[in-house]
């Protein structure tokens, strides 16, 4: 059987941004475990606000580009940074362009998500770790027919679970390859 391919990408466009940090360390341990891992920066692709205008008038090639990765991958790992209890307008645009049928799919195709794996996680500098925006994101998630593993990991006091790019917050980096061997187990079960 190939490889589980997975996309890893942080909901922050953030210079220094603790959940690109959690995303590349997601990655790591996805690449560690034999997964074939892509990693994109979110603000790497040009992407307006999303509108029905744009869609059906103008629909971006940055957006094509982001929902063919998605399509291409069998499970997607998300760290997502919570604003306002919430995900970041970032992430949540991507998702809304990447939801978007594109050549001639039907309205409710969801050809990027349905059938796919998600794993997600959170790094903030608060107490709770991003608790409250994953549970936006697993919603949203759900709603366009991922699969989201039950596991989450939320890194609080973010400030100081981090050497450097390292992942030293110990519960977390407990919990993170867990999330990760979920991930790659599941979606490998779908294949």
């Amino acid at each position: 059987m190939s490889a589980v391919r997975i996309l890893v990408l942080a909901g922050s466009g953030r210079d220094g941004s603790f959940n690109q940090r959690l995303a590349d360390c997601a990655a790591t341990l996805a690449s560690a475990q034999g997964a074939e891992v892509t990693s994109i920066r979110l603000e790497d692709f040009d992407l307006p606000i999303y509108s029905h205008r744009l869609e059906t008038t103008a629909f971006p090639e940055s957006a094509r580009r982001l929902k063919a990765l998605f399509v291409e991958h069998d499970a997607t790992l998300i760290a997502s940074p919570e604003y306002n209890g919430s995900v970041s307008g970032l992430l949540k645009n991507a998702i809304d362009w990447a939801s978007r049928p594109t050549d001639g799919e039907g309205p409710l195709a969801l050809s990027a998500f349905r059938g796919k794996v998600a794993g997600i996680l959170s790094a903030s500098p608060g107490p709770y770790g991003g608790l409250r925006g994953l549970m936006h994101l697993r919603q949203i998630l759900g709603t366009v027919q991922m699969l989201v593993v039950p596991e989450q990991a939320a890194v609080p006091f973010a400030d100081r679970a981090f050497d450097g790019a390292a992942l030293t917050d110990p519960v977390a980096a407990q919990v993170l390859p867990l999330l990760v061997q979920r991930v790659i187990k599941t979606a490998g079960s779908l294949k």
